[in-house]
């Protein structure tokens, strides 16, 4: 069974993989076996020295994810510093939050959410998809929220963006599966992350998220790990359109 779970051989491409929820999935990715490439606009030295000592390889691509313009050349760049001359794996989780009150949103944070959380994802997927579909197969693996099933508050934009990207995730996975390319999605809940970081600091706010959540905890970007793997590896080989939550039980409450 653990087989089935393994990633040796396997190449992993992670945005946003300098901290928080990527780093987390690009750990995971790299204990089960899988070699790391990294792309983000900041430094990853504390995901790579992880990624290290899991006996992976690891190499950092800084590229600024906030349109379309990028996805071709950061895919080329990681087959190129793939040793197995393959990508087997993307996850797309790069991603920017802007809180205001829906009547202050100004045009500026409106285009700059849904370019990084949207467009970037859905070209990012098509670069890596031409060259998984010419390969055999491949895993593609959004990150969605889960305000891809909710409302939230003084945040329209993440909610648009990551209500698409749930739908996105679906019909990709119509059309690619036949490739045999698997697109899934996870939904992390209320995580111990920069972008919850003003959500913590609220004491009020802090205290009704935690009052909602099962677990009874903020989950760590650890706690993605697992299901990371899981979409990653040939587990999940007839997984295809899934937006799997990974909330500590916070929308079953």
């Amino acid at each position: 069974m653990s087989e089935l779970f393994n990633l040796e051989g396997r190449t992993a491409l992670v945005t946003g993989a300098n901290t928080g929820l990527g780093q987390g999935i690009a750990v995971a990715l790299a204990q089960a076996g899988a070699d790391i490439v990294a792309v983000g606009r900041s430094d990853a030295a504390a995901t790579a020295a992880q990624v290290a000592a899991a006996g992976r390889r690891f190499h950092f691509i800084e590229a600024d994810l906030s349109g379309a313009a990028p996805a071709q050349g950061v895919v080329a760049a990681a087959l190129a510093v793939s040793p197995h001359g393959r990508l087997d794996i993307l996850v797309n989780n790069a991603g920017i939050i802007r809180r205001a009150d829906s009547l202050d949103v100004t045009e500026e944070d409106w285009d700059a959410v849904i370019n990084t959380n949207l467009k970037s994802v859905f070209f990012l997927s098509q670069a890596a998809a031409a060259h998984m579909a010419q390969q055999g197969g491949g895993k593609i693996i959004n990150v969605a929220s889960l305000l891809s099933f909710q409302g939230g508050i003084r945040v329209p934009a993440y909610t648009a963006s990551k209500s698409a990207v749930a739908g996105l995730t679906k019909a990709l996975a119509n059309e690619w599966a036949a490739k045999g390319i698997n697109v899934n999605a996870l939904a992390p809940g209320y995580f111990d992350t920069n972008n919850t970081a003003a959500l913590m600091a609220d004491p009020e706010r802090s205290a009704s998220i935690l009052a909602r959540i099962p677990a009874g905890r903020w989950g760590q970007p650890s706690d993605l790990g697992g299901a990371a793997v899981f979409l990653a590896s040939r587990a999940s080989d007839y997984v295809h359109g899934i937006v799997l939550p990974v909330d500590g039980g916070w929308l079953a409450r």
